[in-house]
């Protein structure tokens, strides 16, 4: 969704932060593949509650296999005419696709030299692209790293305000079964983000 130009170098646990972006971001853009699927099976957690969710999703990942990943992608995002999830911020924030929430996305977009990659005709405000976004504004990927008070606000007025409710509904989708880890390492990931955000304010 986002174009990246090229990284620089961060504090470790910023580079952990921009990793865990990544790693939603991945598996909430498309189903996985067997590249991807092997990638997540070898991660290690720790004993942490994010740790913990996150051997979770390893293990979960070592029983699955990439038909069985497209269908369940398919039927909690897609769906036959929609899936049992809507991954967008302007549907969370106002029960609609393509509101104000997105107008005011892509205008902080313009201003932050962030553009659609060509070729991509999602909304930018699905769940994917912003993780993307916040990552790549974290490591540099968009120029340089944003500071920390302008990485909150970016995350407060198009993340935060709505990403922990849609983790909260992946994780008790009746399709979810490789996706609900991932649904709650959103969650404690998106709690971590907001508390660490309102501590260094």
């Amino acid at each position: 969704m986002t174009e990246p130009s090229s990284t620089i170098d961060i504090a470790e646990e910023d580079e952990l932060r921009a990793n865990l972006y990544v790693l939603l971001g991945r598996m909430l853009a498309c189903a996985p593949g067997s590249e991807t699927l092997e990638m997540v099976a070898g991660l290690k957690g720790d004993d942490s509650e994010l740790g913990q969710a996150i051997s979770v999703l390893a293990s979960t990942a070592r029983n699955c296999n990439p038909k069985m990943l497209e269908r369940e992608h398919f039927d909690l995002f897609i769906g036959i005419g929609h899936g049992e999830l809507t991954p967008y911020g302007s549907y969370y924030l106002t029960g609609f696709l393509n509101e104000k929430p997105l107008a005011n996305l892509r205008e902080d977009m313009g201003r932050l030299g962030i553009a659609r990659v060509k070729g991509v005709h999602e909304p930018e405000d699905h769940i994917a692209a912003l993780c993307e976004m916040m990552a790549g504004l974290i490591s540099g990927a968009f120029g340089e790293p944003l500071p920390l008070d302008e990485q909150r606000a970016f995350f407060d007025r198009h993340i935060g305000c709505w990403a922990p409710r849609f983790f909260q509904d992946l994780q008790a989708a009746r399709a979810a079964s490789f996706y609900m880890p991932v649904g709650k390492i959103g969650q404690i990931f998106m709690e971590i983000e907001s508390e660490a955000f309102a501590m260094a304010a």
